[in-house]
C-alpha cells in the first residue's frame, strides 16, 4: 500500500464521516465542525493526488490546499459569528415576548 493510496483512503473516510455529521447533527455548531472535517478530507485527497508520478510531485494541488485552508478558516469564523449573532437575536426576541 503506497502512501498516496493511504492518504486517499483516509481523505475519503474523513469526507464520509463529515458528510454523515452534516446530515445527522441537529446543532449548528456540530454541522460547522462536520463541514470542517469534510474539508480536511478533501485537502488530504488533493495532497494524495499531487503524487501521481513517483519521481515528480505536482505543486499545484499543494497551492490549492494552502489557499483552501485559508478560505476554510475564514468561512468557519464567519459561520461561527453568524451562529452567535442568531443565538443573541433569538434570546432577545424571547425576552421581549415575555
Amino acid at each position: 500500500m503506497t502512501s498516496a493510496l493511504l492518504y486517499s483512503m483516509a481523505g475519503l473516510a474523513l469526507f464520509a464521516i463529515g458528510f454523515f455529521g452534516v446530515v445527522v447533527a441537529s446543532h449548528v455548531m456540530r454541522k460547522i465542525l462536520a463541514l470542517n472535517v469534510m474539508g480536511v478530507g478533501i485537502f488530504m485527497f488533493l495532497i494524495a493526488l499531487a503524487k501521481r508520478n513517483p519521481l515528480v510531485v505536482d505543486p499545484l494541488p499543494h497551492a490549492l490546499v494552502l489557499t483552501g485552508i485559508v478560505i476554510a478558516v475564514a468561512g468557519t469564523a464567519l459561520a461561527l459569528n453568524l451562529m452567535v449573532r442568531i443565538h443573541h437575536i433569538d434570546q432577545s426576541s424571547q425576552e421581549q415576548s415575555k
